[in-house]
């Protein structure tokens, strides 16, 4: 089984959801990410949110389609992406795509991208990306990943995430490195290619986001 979440995030950055659909992947709207679900004519199978950001005709529409309605006061100690998140990491999912999650306020995006790294520290190995129209974002603990080729998404950077990353090795890219310590603001791993059809990156300490991006 695979999870897609999609939050309310500005629809012009959101991809077309049948790229992302199959026979094993369920849909969970959160908040207005619902009311675009519906409007591709996707029934998800639960909603999450305090659903403050659609109008009541709209609340309507949602009610009277998806019957798993999880409804949250506003005045809570979670945003409603970390609600969702929080049981769809509950459910052992191959994977998670979230959308929906960029764009707009920077706080809920900065927010959204230290959500990922929580699962990482408490030991999840299920693999989670943010994707809208022009960046997939993910990150990793240490160790030795591959990465393919995508020639709509051919800039690859690494960010640390911690402090510092320890050990960074890049393999078949445009801008190699062999063995580099990267601290927390250093833009080195900016922008990079793949030169082959297949890279690799290592690293042996810290926390790195991963960000396949597009002009």
């Amino acid at each position: 089984m695979k999870i897609n979440l999609v939050a309310g995030g500005p629809p012009n950055l959101i991809p077309d959801f049948t790229s992302y659909d199959g026979s094993n992947v369920i849909w969970i709207g959160i908040d207005r990410g619902v009311y675009f679900l519906l409007k591709a004519g996707v029934k998800p199978t639960a909603a999450f949110g305090d659903f403050d950001s659609v109008s009541a005709a709209e609340m309507a529409e949602i009610e009277a389609v998806v019957t798993d309605l999880k409804k949250f006061k506003p005045e809570k100690d979670e945003t409603d992406m970390e609600l969702a998140l929080n049981w769809a990491l509950e459910q052992k999912p191959e994977s998670i795509k979230i959308f929906g999650a960029t764009g707009g306020r920077l706080d809920h995006l900065m927010a959204n991208i230290q959500l990922l790294v929580k699962p990482l520290q408490q030991g999840s190995e299920i693999h989670i990306e943010i994707i809208d129209e022009k960046n997939i974002l993910y990150v990793k603990n240490p160790g030795t990943y591959t990465v393919t080729k995508q020639d709509d998404f051919k800039y690859v950077s690494f960010l640390p995430v911690t402090p510092a990353v320890s050990g960074m090795t890049l393999e078949n890219f445009k801008y190699p490195l062999n063995d580099c310590h990267i601290p927390m603001g250093s833009t080195l791993c900016i922008s990079n290619e793949l030169i082959r059809g297949h890279g690799t990156f290592s690293f042996s300490e810290g926390i790195l986001l991963v960000v396949r991006s597009k002009d």
